[in-house]
């Protein structure tokens, strides 16, 4: 195969084309996790519009290049960056809201931040992530859990329409009556694996009142904290959301905390949380009102720099005392990094209106848990193999203690890179639709990464 000609793809589209060493590659091609720091594109094209996108994919498909999207970059696994072609999507950040009737549609490049500012003065809500950098069609695509899903369900549950950008080089609108078998693949089969998604439309809804929580207690309460809050997080109403967790760094030592939304006041949210405080007194206790969209920014969390990994399941039931107690002594245990973050594992409230949505509805299959639980641990780019190996073992051994107490399942975008079921983990029942879904909308595989659909 001859060499790529790049001149032709420069020539033919408006945005910049992008080359190792020019002064803004590294913008558009960093990985997040820095665990792929070694990962670079041959190219990157900062997309100026539409038409350069379909430029793009016309361009890779006749020479053979592989194309990735990159919107938020916010890939767990690295996979907004490939050793090809990446396409950045952050100048397609149009907003168009729609206060009648609630219809919101985005570029395929908008970020979290910027839509909650815009639907702020609409005071209209979306089930959201807490992450302002995230891009939405990435938290959309793979299904999109936030604070507000067990009332509002996740955000591909509310995506109405969008327009693909295909490998065959059209620009297809997507929706319940217009290929409708991209537009359930769009509802959480992944970013990137399809085509390129120009826009996206969402049902947004009046933003309710809110108040949140912020508990945290010392290490040796940890035992009765977590027996308590589980039960808790089984019983309090779809208005209710809370994180559960256990974190150590070296920085911090060991703390337990309960980080959580509701969507009502706040006195109600202190009598809910009655049985986390009979459970141990916390170290710190915040318990607010709050204007929906001040909740929204009190929630907001950014990951420190440098390199993790992450394991998901699912789970129907509280995890036993004994396995809770293993998990803690194996934290005790943990290798140590140079990375504030730490390690840690967390339960998110699951049900309500998620499960309310059949399996087979939409690509995103996973209805029918409670928690879902993460697991993980970080590290710093230029901490030395054995450190990386050591924090690596630690997370599979966190990972054999928690297995035996979820259901099958993992979350598709905290993408693990080193799950070898992937397949079944985070598409389940739904897999063979998704792989006829790429088998007739992309026959050669142009749209391909790690961990892609049919690969």
């Amino acid at each position: 195969m001859t060499a790529p000609d790049w001149a032709l793809l420069d020539k033919h589209t408006t945005g910049a084309l992008l080359r190792p060493g020019d002064a803004a590659f590294a913008d558009s091609s960093t990985p997040f996790n820095r665990r792929y720091a070694d990962r670079a594109p041959a190219a990157v094209l900062q997309a100026a519009d539409r038409a350069d996108v379909m430029r793009a994919i016309d361009w890779a498909r006749e020479h053979g290049v592989p194309i990735v999207p990159r919107g938020g970059g916010h890939s767990y696994a690295g996979h907004s960056v490939n050793t090809g072609l990446v396409v950045d999507l952050r100048a397609l950040d149009a907003i168009s809201v729609d206060p009648a009737d609630g219809r919101v549609t985005v570029g395929g490049g908008v970020l979290t931040g910027a839509l909650y500012a815009a639907l702020r003065p609409h005071r209209l809500a979306l089930p959201l992530g807490n992450g302002a950098g995230v891009g939405i069609a990435g938290l959309a695509l793979g299904g999109g859990s936030a604070a507000t899903s067990r009332k509002l369900g996740l955000t591909a549950d509310t995506l109405l329409h969008t327009t693909l950008a295909t490998a065959d080089g059209r620009a297809l609108d997507c929706d319940r009556r217009r290929n409708p078998d991209l537009y359930w693949a769009c509802r959480g089969g992944g970013g990137g694996n399809f085509g390129i998604n120009l826009d996206l439309t969402f049902q947004a809804v009046e933003a309710p009142a809110a108040s949140t929580c912020l508990l945290l207690w010392e290490a040796e309460h940890a035992p009765a904290v977590f027996d308590a809050v589980q039960r808790l997080m089984l019983t309090t109403p779809e208005e209710t959301s809370l994180r559960l967790g256990v974190a150590t760094s070296g920085r911090t030592g060991t703390v337990v905390s309960a980080i959580g939304l509701h969507l009502g006041p706040a006195a109600d949210l202190r009598e809910l949380l009655a049985p986390a405080f009979a459970a141990g007194t916390p170290l710190r206790a915040e318990i607010a009102d709050r204007d929906f969209w001040d909740a929204m920014d009190h929630l907001q969390h950014d990951t420190s720099a440098g390199a993790f990994a992450v394991r998901t399941h699912f789970a129907t039931r509280p995890l036993p005392a004994a396995a809770v107690d293993a998990a803690l002594a194996h934290l005790a245990a943990w290798p140590g990094s140079d990375n504030p973050d730490g390690c840690g594992f967390a339960l998110f409230g699951w049900g309500g209106a998620i499960n309310r949505v059949h399996p087979q509805d939409t690509a995103f299959v996973h209805r029918g848990a409670e928690y879902l639980v993460s697991l993980d641990t970080s590290w710093q780019e230029g901490d030395d193999p054995g450190t990386v190996a050591a924090n690596l073992a630690w997370l599979a051994e966190l990972d054999r203690l928690i297995v035996p107490h979820a259901i099958t399942g993992a979350y598709l975008n905290f993408t693990d890179p080193d799950l070898r079921d992937w397949r079944d983990a985070y598409y389940g029942a739904n897999y063979p639709r998704l792989v006829a879904t790429k088998r007739r909308h992309d026959p050669d595989g142009l749209f391909r990464f790690p961990q892609s659909i049919g690969s």
